[in-house]
């Protein structure tokens, strides 16, 4: 018989459990819901002084309390950092350990310092009320989507949560959590809930970029299930969470393939086999030139992310970005290719900055028309595209985006209304011309933030036209060897070139 251990994350208690704990038993689990102190019907044994350590110690009793030899502990979003800090105590009571939704806190994390921008800034901003004191108050009906997507919550649902939900103790937040590594080796699942934006498609691409600190999820003992809600599937799902967790215990989920002794697909050949051309590399920036007469209309290329800063080859250097730089050079423009810095979600100003600079460094070139430029935008560089959609400049003659992102994903932590978002700005755009190149089999987290902009766009009358690419994957570049995928990146590199010089 299995024996779970189920501990959930920030405000919240053993009671948000209920339905799961009682489809696990009647499946003949063993369930033991943790409620840590301070937090639900233990609210009122928290102090000033409680702090991560406590919670640690909660655990660590009621894992000496429980008489089944192993457990498969359960951490949900912050309840990873005081199920980790007890299993590293206790590691020869674990059979494994269960990221619900969470991320992967290591030796010397706080739970807000490691915590989705959007997540902190819900955090911060409750601290910071006049009756917060040590207590970080719980989130209002309107603000739970902001630390986690509510998908599949009712409104009773989100009534109840705030209900029963108690102010977290600031110091179960703020103090670092201590291992040991006494937990290495032990069996691991990561479950995604993949409306609230990450999946286990997603951590594969990442591994395949050569992303060092995900090498360890490669792990034959480390395994992975998608769930397709929102951050909450006790409540939304219970009975596929239920299903997932005795197939965990069971050692059963995806394996991610490891990258190293093999090209990962984003280095495989461009779809069209094009001639070399000449490249001048003039800082983060690739220029490669065209025949014939200048100067000649550019083409400034913005690869997406976030992307490690340790990866090599950077991805000016990647196939795809070469490609469409050689092929648009072959056709008389000047293709340019940059290392805007996107290491990051917090490095959106940053990389905004710098593809700014990379374009003004492009017009000013005397090879260069500095009046007819056109900016293309791939994946998670599509927030980029926002700033020049909402104002574009007299220059600017065309935008293009390729299975963009364009509008924040849910677990990001950008505002929908600020700053990156282009399915906002895009009302701003006026007659400006927009090429849409859109793959088939898209994620679903990313076709909604097409979709979004696309009506966006019709509402506002904006010129906007697609290019789809039938059976296309993301990265559709080097992965789909398609005459469909061939034609889609002429007919798109024909439009661009269409506006640059009309």
């Amino acid at each position: 018989m299995t024996a779970f251990v189920l501990v959930s994350g920030s405000w919240t208690g053993g009671w948000i459990w209920q339905e799961l704990a009682a489809r696990l038993r009647e499946s003949g689990a063993e369930v033991h819901p943790a409620t840590l102190t301070g937090m639900g019907d233990r609210r009122h044994l928290a102090g000033p002084g409680t702090d991560l350590e406590t919670h640690v110690e909660d655990l660590v009793q009621l894992i000496d309390e429980v008489d089944a030899p192993q457990l498969v502990i359960v951490g949900h979003d912050y309840g990873i950092h005081p199920v980790l800090g007890a299993a590293d105590r206790r590691p020869d009571r674990i059979a494994r350990i269960v990221y619900l939704d969470a991320g992967m806190p290591q030796d010397g994390d706080a739970a807000l310092q490691v915590a989705d921008q959007a997540v902190r800034d819900l955090l911060l901003d409750a601290a910071e009320q006049e009756n917060a004191d040590w207590r970080i108050p719980a989130p209002a009906p309107d603000e739970w989507q902001r630390g986690g997507s509510v998908a599949g919550l009712s409104e009773e649902a989100l009534a109840r949560m705030t209900r029963l939900a108690a102010p977290q103790p600031r110091g179960t937040l703020t103090q670092p959590l201590r291992l040991s590594g006494a937990t290495a080796g032990l069996p691991t699942t990561g479950v995604f809930c993949t409306v609230n934006g990450t999946s286990i498609a997603m951590v594969q691409a990442l591994v395949g970029f050569g992303d060092p600190r995900l090498q360890s999820l490669t792990d034959p003992q480390v395994s992975f299930f998608d769930l397709d809600t929102g951050h909450w599937p006790m409540l939304s799902a219970p009975g596929e969470l239920s299903a997932v967790l005795l197939a965990a215990a069971a050692g059963e989920g995806h394996r991610l393939s490891a990258a190293a002794t093999e090209r990962p697909a984003h280095l495989d050949p461009f779809l069209l086999d094009l001639p070399e051309r000449p490249r001048e590399r003039v800082g983060a920036v690739d220029l490669y030139r065209p025949d014939g007469d200048l100067p000649a209309p550019a083409i400034v290329f913005v690869h997406g992310g976030p992307v490690p800063a340790e990866m090599r080859p950077t991805p000016r250097d990647w196939p795809t970005f070469v490609g469409y730089a050689r092929y648009v050079a072959g056709l008389g423009a000047v293709g340019v290719t940059v290392d805007h810095g996107l290491h990051d979600l917090h490095d959106y100003a940053e990389a905004a900055e710098n593809v700014s600079a990379a374009v003004e460094l492009v017009r000013a070139d005397p090879r260069v028309d500095g009046d007819r430029i056109a900016i293309w935008y791939f994946s998670g560089g599509g927030p980029l595209s926002a700033e020049v959609l909402a104002a574009p400049p007299s220059w600017l003659r065309c935008v293009a985006a390729t299975y963009p992102v364009l509008a924040p994903l849910p677990n990001w932590g950008m505002a929908a209304d600020g700053r990156f978002v282009p399915a906002t700005a895009v009302r701003s755009a006026g007659a400006l011309p927009i090429v849409l190149t859109r793959v088939e089999l898209e994620r679903t987290d990313i076709d909604a933030t097409i979709e979004k902009f696309l009506a966006a766009a019709k509402d506002a009358g904006a010129d906007v036209e697609v290019v789809d690419v039938p059976g296309g994957h993301h990265g559709f570049e080097t992965v789909d060897l398609t005459e469909e995928a061939r034609e889609a990146v002429r007919h798109a590199v024909r439009s661009v070139l269409g506006h640059l010089r009309g």
